[in-house]
């Protein structure tokens, strides 16, 4: 589960909770950072090893780009966030569509980046939980916009990370071939009024309507469009 003095923390089938008002983190600004690296074993370390010798620049390569060489480019990984409101207020905020969201006014939320390369700074999602009264719940989820459904080729993590400096990681293990999103992180507010983060890590094998539909969200989906793209 991570130590005090490390302030990380990972949630996992074992331990799948985080009070955020226990931990003393339910104010200011939740970051959620979104990164990943293709797993290397996509070309095996015989693989490497032969390549290098023949290659001797591909040792300098991170990890990632050599699975980008190897076909895995176009995989797209995108951040999204379905809410809920006290008032009743549903909605998403997600790269596709533009739906960016707002971090002063409703729905408390702001996604900044789109990183299409999956490296180390990856993808951001602000939370403002100085609203928090105002906020029902908020599941995290990971879906792949464009490419093959590429989960179960690449390490993904979420983590969270809270105003006074805690990392909350959740890895997004153990995914099938053919999944091409993942709800990873339910938030929501207890009925003694505590916020708290529990592990998911769901995959379906469709899009955000179907992470809708097994949360019960209910709202209306039609295919949309990433902003500059055609």
């Amino acid at each position: 589960m991570g130590g005090a003095a490390s302030y990380a923390y990972e949630l996992t089938k074992r331990y799948p909770e985080f009070s955020l008002t226990r931990r003393g983190a339910d104010t200011g600004t939740l970051r959620v950072d979104l990164s990943w690296r293709m797993r290397t074993e996509l070309g095996g370390s015989s693989h490497r090893k032969l390549n290098a010798w023949r290659h001797p620049l591909e040792l300098f390569k991170p990890a990632e780009i050599q699975g980008h060489t190897q076909g895995l480019a176009n995989v797209d990984f995108d951040l999204g966030c379905l809410y809920e409101l006290t008032n009743g207020t549903k909605g998403v905020v997600q790269p596709l569509g533009g739906l960016t969201g707002d971090f002063g006014d409703p729905p408390y939320i702001k996604l900044s980046g789109d990183d299409r390369f999956g490296t180390a700074s990856g993808e951001q999602m602000y939370i403002n939980l100085d609203n928090k009264d105002e906020i029902k719940r908020l599941l995290i989820f990971v879906y792949i916009y464009d490419g093959v459904a590429a989960f179960s080729r690449a390490n993904v993590v979420i983590t969270l990370v809270t105003s006074d400096g805690k990392h909350v990681e959740i890895g997004l293990t153990d995914p099938p071939d053919q999944a091409h999103s993942c709800a990873v992180v339910l938030i929501e507010h207890e009925a003694d009024g505590a916020l708290v983060a529990r592990r998911q890590v769901k995959y379906t094998y469709g899009f955000q309507s179907e992470i809708d539909h097994l949360y019960g969200w209910g709202m209306s989906w039609a295919r949309g469009r990433k902003a500059g793209r055609a």
